[in-house]
């Protein structure tokens, strides 16, 4: 964990429009704790969806390579740093919080609005060797955010811009006090990068299980329908980045193909997924099922590896890159009026998340029915259990009773931060999005 404890952090008050609320606060010094209720209170009051922007000191030892880098000369870059110029104008924090050149900002999305694009998109992703540590540089292995730092308030008088492109200004919106600055695209790409830098890092968990389980295998069936939606990457990555620069899509980048590729992923994700639902309900309804018939229907549960588990990797890996794609598709959407940015954003992206949310609602579902099976021994003219019997057994019961837990949390919505690195030489890295 970083010591904040006697750091004065810079905050900024993000609106994406122009909004009316009373004075919340005296302009002082505010704890953590303060700062979500200011959020929180914001978010419900504002018309407009609203976020906080703090600025930290850069971590010395930082994994960039969980994040997508972005030159100095993109939209977002470009917006954070106007941002960071016109604060150091009028407030002594920013100036002196911003002389050093580089920072980690820490951008902090309420549920409220984070529901707006797409309810359950963020959910934690557990960080290898530790029992309840989230990935991100700001958070410890016991969620602990910088404690004891005092946050103070920030207002400027031209910020970034409410709408169109880089080089435009707007002014802080009437805010009666609260000093709510208008940055609806700084707020749009900071989204739209973190989303997509968490939707990659699911696919590279997913390529990872299933690189462990192909080693089991020796499948290549599965192998082939790995490589194929592998092979979308390419295409994906090239997409983000031209419009991350609010360039404009071309059929030569292939993405069409790709998404064509995610989509027949996707399709036999749902075949399988109502295959697997249509054996759930064939199993006689309280009472033991047989491992034989279990390992039937749903090939290698009861072994480490296994068809099935494959086939859920398979179905995750799916899953991540069209909501890659769905980012950009909102983006895309968004930019076409640049009048109505984070709204049309916002819009775009829940209508094409639902589809995905529904699917692995569903396959959660299958897991927490597995999990729940009392599981028989396997049929047998004999009276009593071999060895070998109680072994498999055992190992099964305990192999499908985790299976409950590996599937995807249905926590209520929650606030999302996203956390953007910023260079001397004013570039950045902005990495996966994650629950605050």
């Amino acid at each position: 964990m970083i010591d904040y404890r006697k750091a004065i952090v810079p905050v900024w008050t993000l609106a994406t429009g122009d909004v009316r609320v009373p004075v919340l606060d005296g302009g002082g010094p505010l704890t953590p704790e303060r700062v979500a209720e200011l959020r929180h209170v914001l978010a419900v009051m504002a018309g407009e969806p609203v976020a906080t922007l703090e600025m930290h000191a850069l971590p010395d030892t930082l994994d960039r390579g969980r994040g997508i880098p972005l030159d100095a000369v993109s939209p977002l870059a470009q917006h954070l740093s106007q941002l960071i110029t016109q604060s150091a104008r009028n407030s002594s924090a920013a100036a002196t919080a911003a002389a050093a050149g580089e920072g980690l900002y820490r951008m902090v999305i309420p549920a409220k609005v984070a529901a707006q694009f797409g309810q359950g998109l963020i959910r934690p992703m557990m960080a290898k060797g530790m029992s309840n540590g989230f990935r991100g540089p700001l958070i410890d292995s016991t969620g602990t955010i910088v404690a004891g730092a005092n946050f103070v308030p920030v207002g400027t008088a031209t910020a970034a811009s409410a709408v169109g492109g880089a080089g435009a200004t707007a002014g802080v919106a009437a805010a009666g006090g609260a000093a709510l600055t208008v940055a609806a695209p700084l707020v749009l790409m900071a989204v739209a990068v973190g989303v997509s830098a968490h939707a990659d890092q699911k696919r590279q968990q997913a390529i990872e299980r299933i690189t462990e389980l192909l080693e089991q295998l020796q499948e290549q069936k599965i192998e082939g329908e790995q490589s194929e939606l592998d092979g979308c990457r390419d295409a994906i990555d090239k997409a983000t980045a031209i419009l991350l620069d609010q360039g404009k899509l071309g059929a030569s980048l292939g993405l069409d193909s790709a998404v064509h590729a995610i989509n027949t992923a996707l399709g036999a994700a749902d075949r399988r997924l109502r295959g697997w639902q249509k054996a759930l309900d064939g199993f006689p309804e309280g009472k033991p099922v047989g491992v034989d018939v279990l390992a039937k229907a749903f090939p290698g549960v009861d072994e480490q590896g296994g068809t099935f588990r494959a086939h859920l990797e398979l179905a995750a890996l799916a899953i991540a890159l069209k909501q890659r794609v769905v980012v950009l598709q909102a983006v895309e959407h968004a930019q076409s009026d640049s009048g109505n940015q984070f709204e049309n954003f916002a819009r775009a992206l829940k209508a094409d998340h639902q589809r995905l949310a529904e699917l692995e609602s569903s396959i959660a579902g299958v897991l927490e029915r597995l999990s729940a099976l009392e599981l028989a021994r396997p049929q047998s003219l004999r009276p009593v259990f071999t060895n070998g019997e109680v072994d498999r057994l055992l190992r099964a019961a305990n192999l499908i009773r985790r299976l409950g837990g590996g599937a995807p949390s249905k926590s209520p919505a929650t606030d999302v931060a996203i956390e953007i690195a910023r260079d001397k030489d004013g570039s950045v890295v902005v990495f996966p999005a994650l629950p605050a």
